[in-house]
């Protein structure tokens, strides 16, 4: 029984760095996370080095999709530097 329950218990993700711009990023990625949400998906914000880059995981429906890379740079990436001056670069890691 312990296995099963913890295949399903919710993983939370490991943050690898925690910068100056990390609380906003992680204010703004409410905001974001709606349109992964929307498609069956969820956004795990790993990280926000000193100089502005995010890193970001997929999961759900966006984990694997063909045009996963088009919605980190046109969808989140373009987003966050809106929403958060200071963001240069989204980059997205796989499990």
């Amino acid at each position: 029984m312990a296995i099963i329950r913890n295949f399903f218990k919710k993983k939370e993700p490991v943050v690898y760095e925690m910068g100056p711009l990390f609380p906003a990023v992680k204010d703004a990625m409410v905001e974001v996370q709606a349109y992964a949400r929307s498609h069956g998906g969820h956004i795990d914000l790993l990280g926000v080095s000193e100089g502005g880059e995010v890193t970001i995981r997929l999961r759900g429906t966006c984990k694997g999709c063909p045009l996963s890379t088009l919605t980190v740079k046109l969808g989140i990436e373009e987003k966050l530097r809106i929403l958060v001056p200071g963001i240069n670069k989204v980059t997205q890691i796989a499990d």
